[in-house]
């Protein structure tokens, strides 16, 4: 901090022409009073009614979105346990937890049987807390169980209601950022608009409620927007620490609620890197983001139980490696364009040696294997070799892990959103190579202060770090769809700061040679009026067609099966069959499970494979066999995946399994010559046939049109 009271008492020298020069620009734009008491008022009220709106934009939002999740479901009048099937998946095993804390007869009793939980994984004693990001079902059932309102709404609607109430907190994290870039609320505005509009692509949280990206974004948003401010020239003291602290806990909330955080934090960190080393950022600001990062992901380790997924991760090799390098290498940033150019790229290699080295040696050294089916799978995606590993080919077939669609940028062009984007990029690239090749001409060294250059229009660091942020993670997005949110999000952004920005219209006047300050005032306020206007005219009968359309949730296979569960198995029987179903399961019944959704841990991938033999072409005494060394009582066999039309041939899980077992995979399917036919038949097939060699080993107790579920005899 010293430093930062060092670098105020001489930030006169350091904030060039250029900067200052467009500050007084964006007072004529404005057109200021020209009395300070008048100008503070204008200011004050136009603050004031920005804030205003961003706030009833947030809450807008969080409305409409809770409207299309009860109209999608009639929420409000199907049974309770219709409304705990709506949570598919994942989300179902995530709020189970929730609601076991409620019915734990003490707090202290629901923590202790998360932390000494065996009936997620049978026949294991696990600690939820470490393995899984549930610390906000938590929080929320203590805040359930003290709070008052347990007479006024149901527990189930105090969670999706917090939930949908995160999303104002997103809005308006978005709304900021862009405001705080462009100088106008008008920008904000603008973002939300698109936001909303392009629903579709920016979040699902409405059919998805408990999923932790819901929770995670808008503490990213969050973070996004302090970030943003931080970077901003000349702060004074007291808000450079306001900004830090208010980074560090966005930091540290979006990584404690996602377990995918540290790969969205490395990126964040890869933007700091290249901006800090082409000098497009104070060095300073960027040494305090890297710690920030690192103490951030170390708290939620701790809170975790020291998870060695977090310990081993990338980003605290790389972030430790980058401050590493850094001491090593003296006087990065002098010399002529060869010599800085050399340095940089012999920094680069350091980095790189020293984030690999010292990631392996942390690997080894605590024997990790939780995320090697991650880098399985992108070694495969990015065409390292074909691989016949059945976690890796898992995600490679889901086509939320596939590249993202074409028909994606036909929505957002509707909206006029991705021909913004693609504008304000082109814009702000060029701005941002002149002012990376002008720093590296630069034989004087000098901390960036914002302007690439006399004579050029001005990339401030806080411009420069959004779109390098929005360059990788558009990347992300384009490579694997699931990770999108966190682009389009941003896209809303982005773009509509570039429209509102003097910096666009500045540079892109002067290239045409039709500059000057009241024509930039007028184009930075026509275009995303005009723009306002049309989404506005054109989307607005979408908007309300949506929210008058009703629906009703029907899945009457799935609650057959839960109720028959209830009421015709003991309290302590375990249930085998898949992941899906059986957070579902969970949630529903509280019976024990053999496998569930939560993927990052070795052992459970393991187990997952041996249940999923049921799908393969297995004898009914080594399926038995399987099931019974993980104690399980009944097996749910679904036809959906026994049948599977839903997947291409060589993606459906069947196919994964031949694969997996060497076996030759049915249908149309280009097998591989060292496949060999199998020796029995598939196993959720031959079963149904009640053939002595199956009777033996399980009785059919349940079936309907989708499920079919069987006992498993006692013999060995």
């Amino acid at each position: 901090m010293n430093t930062i009271r060092q670098r105020k008492g001489i930030k006169n020298t350091e904030v060039s022409e250029d900067y200052a020069a467009q500050e007084e620009n964006v007072k004529l734009e404005h057109k200021l009073p020209s009395g300070s008491s008048s100008r503070r008022l204008w200011e004050t009220l136009s603050f004031t009614l920005g804030g205003t709106i961003a706030l009833c934009v947030g809450v807008l939002t969080s409305v409409y979105l809770a409207t299309l999740h009860e109209n999608d479901l009639w929420f409000s009048n199907i049974k309770e346990v219709e409304r705990e099937i709506s949570f598919r998946t994942e989300c179902g095993l995530y709020y189970s937890y929730y609601k076991q804390m409620l019915q734990a007869p003490s707090l202290m009793q629901g923590l202790r049987g998360l932390m000494y939980d065996n009936k997620t994984e049978s026949m294991r004693t696990i600690n939820l807390l470490q393995r899984m990001n549930i610390y906000q079902e938590v929080l929320l059932s203590i805040l359930y169980r003290v709070l008052p309102i347990q007479t006024y709404l149901e527990p189930v609607y105090f969670y999706i209601y917090t939930l949908f109430g995160l999303q104002a907190i997103y809005v308006t994290a978005l709304y900021t950022t862009s405001w705080l870039l462009s100088g106008t609320w008008l920008s904000g505005l603008l973002a939300a608009f698109w936001y909303v509009t392009n629903r579709i692509d920016t979040t699902r949280v409405e059919f998805t409620v408990p999923l932790r990206e819901n929770w995670a974004l808008p503490f990213f948003a969050v973070q996004t927007a302090a970030v943003t401010y931080f970077l901003r020239p000349n702060l004074q003291p007291l808000s450079e620490r306001l900004a830090l602290l208010a980074i560090f806990v966005s930091t540290f909330l979006f990584s404690l609620t996602w377990q995918f955080n540290q790969f969205v934090v490395l990126l964040q960190a890869l933007v700091l890197f290249t901006l800090d080393s082409l000098d497009l950022l104070p060095a300073l600001k960027a040494s305090w983001l890297y710690s920030i990062q690192i103490a951030g992901l170390l708290l939620v380790c701790a809170l975790q139980f020291l998870n060695s997924m977090i310990l081993g991760s990338l980003l605290i090799s790389f972030n430790l490696s980058v401050l590493t390098a850094r001491r090593l290498q003296k006087n990065l940033k002098t010399g002529n364009f060869l010599n800085r150019l050399g340095k940089l790229l012999l920094h680069l290699f350091v980095v790189l040696c020293l984030t690999l080295f010292l990631n392996n040696i942390i690997k080894k050294t605590l024997n990790l294997k939780s995320d090697e089916h991650i880098f399985k799978f992108l070694k495969a995606k990015f065409g390292f070799g074909a691989t016949r590993d059945f976690d890796a080919n898992l995600y490679l077939c889901e086509e939320a892990f596939g590249l993202l669609p074409l028909n994606t940028f036909e929505r957002l062009s509707d909206t006029l959103l991705f021909s913004a984007y693609l504008f304000v990029l082109c814009v702000t690239g060029t701005a941002a190579l002149v002012g990376a090749l002008h720093n590296l001409s630069d034989s004087t060294h000098r901390q960036p202060t914002g302007s690439v250059g006399k004579g050029a229009v001005s990339l401030r660091p806080a411009t420069a770090y959004n779109f390098m942020h929005s360059i990788l993670f558009g990347l992300l997005a384009l490579s694997t769809m699931r990770m999108k949110y966190l682009w389009t999000s941003h896209m809303c952004v982005f773009a509509s700061f570039g429209l509102c920005s003097p910096e666009t219209w500045e540079l892109l006047l002067k290239a045409i040679r039709l500059y000057n300050p009241k024509r930039m005032c007028v184009m930075r306020y026509s275009v995303p009026i005009l723009t306002l206007l049309y989404v506005s005219y054109k989307f607005w009968p979408e908007v309300m067609a949506e929210l008058s359309e009703l629906r009703e949730f029907h899945d009457p296979d799935t609650v057959e099966l839960m109720n028959w569960i209830n009421s015709n198995t003991p309290r302590t029987a375990v249930f085998a069959g898949s992941m899906q179903l059986l957070a579902g399961v969970k949630l529903c019944t509280g019976r024990t499970l053999t496998n569930h959704p939560h993927f990052e841990d070795s052992s459970l991938r393991e187990r997952t494979k041996a249940v999923y033999q049921i799908y393969a072409k297995r004898p009914a005494e080594h399926v038995h066999g399987l099931l019974r060394s993980f104690g399980t009582d009944y097996v749910i066999l679904e036809d959906s995946i026994c049948y599977e039309r839903r997947h291409r041939p060589g993606c459906r899980l069947r196919d994964l399994l031949d694969l997996a077992n060497g076996h030759t995979m049915d249908g149309p399917v280009q097998n591989d010559p060292d496949l060999k036919p199998a020796d029995h038949p598939r196993f959720c097939e031959e079963i149904k046939r009640d053939l002595p060699p199956y009777t033996v080993f399980f009785t059919r107790v349940f079936q309907n049109k989708t499920f079919h579920v069987y006992k498993l005899s006692r013999n060995k």
